[in-house]
């Protein structure tokens, strides 16, 4: 099962290090990444394998919700299934 991890917001220091963290201490796998800043603004999406968590999809997410409140960036992780439902054109 594979999930879509997107952030977005104000750059600041340590927001790749505070997801990959949780992901990886949650036994998700990065399978992809892209980030840039454009004009101070941070965006990143991710493409993550979610086979083999040690933790509920749910729990994840509330983890990720906690780093988005301390870096003050939207930050989202759904199921790749629903997100590729919610952008087809």
């Amino acid at each position: 099962m594979k999930g879509i991890i997107t952030v977005v917001g104000k750059d600041k220091i340590g927001i790749i290090s505070q997801v990959c963290s949780c992901l990886s201490e949650s036994g998700v796998n990065i399978l992809d990444i892209s980030q840039t800043i454009l004009q101070g603004y941070f965006n990143m999406m991710m493409i993550v394998d979610l086979s083999n968590i040690t933790i509920s999809f749910n729990d994840i997410v509330e983890e990720l919700n906690k780093i988005a409140l301390q870096k003050e960036v939207s930050l989202k992780l759904q199921h790749e299934d629903i997100f590729n439902t919610m952008h087809r054109i």
